[in-house]
């Protein structure tokens, strides 16, 4: 942004940063019903035409869709007994536990599968690649990088929270606008503590 000449002065008008419009409550619902439409899109533009019919179907009766991994993004498998290696609340899934990985995770779009007891953050397509020799090394806690000719369960985008009637998978850290996927760094960060973690245990347990 450009500075002023005279600091002392007031900027004109016209050059003042707009803030947020109050458009009422009608607005901010619309806004972020736009949102979510948006994201199922694009989340279902990787299958062919038949299959995201099928899909919306599925959604509707709020199932998650398997939708193939690797080209639009890629997914990183983390076992609950890895989150719960750091320090985080210890339940899962839970409230507190989606809010802890939505704040070390720095926003990354994260699947929560309650029956399988993983969570799945959203990453660039091209990082499976990138972690190869990471993702061996992680292998023996249970991590895994799915890429290309893996397939992961997606809920619907406004599927936000635990069902304890139905178990199905939701998203614990909802995907905040179409194509918005994860922070690379902070999930490795995350992994390297709970290996740490599970690593320091098993030490305690032999000692």
């Amino acid at each position: 942004m450009p500075v002023s000449a005279q600091p002392e002065q007031e900027p004109p008008a016209r050059t003042r940063a707009l803030g947020p419009v109050d458009g009422g409550p009608g607005v901010l619902v619309r806004s972020a019903v736009d949102r979510r439409v948006a994201v199922g899109q694009w989340l279902l533009s990787g299958l062919p035409g038949p299959d995201r019919d099928r899909a919306r179907v599925d959604w509707g009766r709020n199932q998650p869709v398997l939708v193939p991994t690797g080209t639009l993004f890629s997914a990183v498998k983390l076992p609950v007994r890895l989150l719960l290696a750091v320090p985080c609340p210890q339940r899962a899934p839970s409230p507190a536990l989606d809010e802890f990985l939505r704040e070390v995770l720095v926003d990354t779009p994260v699947i929560c599968d309650p029956r399988g007891l993983n969570y799945y953050a959203v990453v660039p397509a091209n990082l499976p690649a990138m972690w190869h020799r990471a993702a061996a090394a992680w292998r023996y806690v249970g991590v895994e990088c799915l890429g290309r000719d893996s397939y992961v369960g997606v809920p619907r985008p406004d599927h936000t929270g635990f069902d304890p009637q139905t178990y199905s998978s939701y998203w614990a850290v909802p995907m905040a606008a179409m194509g918005r996927l994860g922070d690379a760094s902070a999930v490795a960060r995350l992994i390297a503590a709970g290996c740490h973690g599970l690593d320091e245990g098993v030490s305690d347990a032999q000692a």
